[in-house]
């Protein structure tokens, strides 16, 4: 299974999640961060597991 980190821009400001998801709960979050007002560039990135 591959773990995912979200990362996003709030107000210019990078921020990273603090916990790992998977493909399917990071792409949830990202599409819940995007419909947020203020939220710029969020993404999921793969990061390996235990980071």
């Amino acid at each position: 299974m591959k773990n995912y980190r979200v990362q996003w821009t709030e107000d210019g400001q990078e921020h990273e999640s603090a916990v790992a998801y998977n493909d399917r709960t990071a792409a949830e979050r990202v599409a819940e961060l995007e419909a947020r007002e203020g939220i710029a560039n969020a993404r999921s990135v793969p990061v390996k597991p235990g980071e």
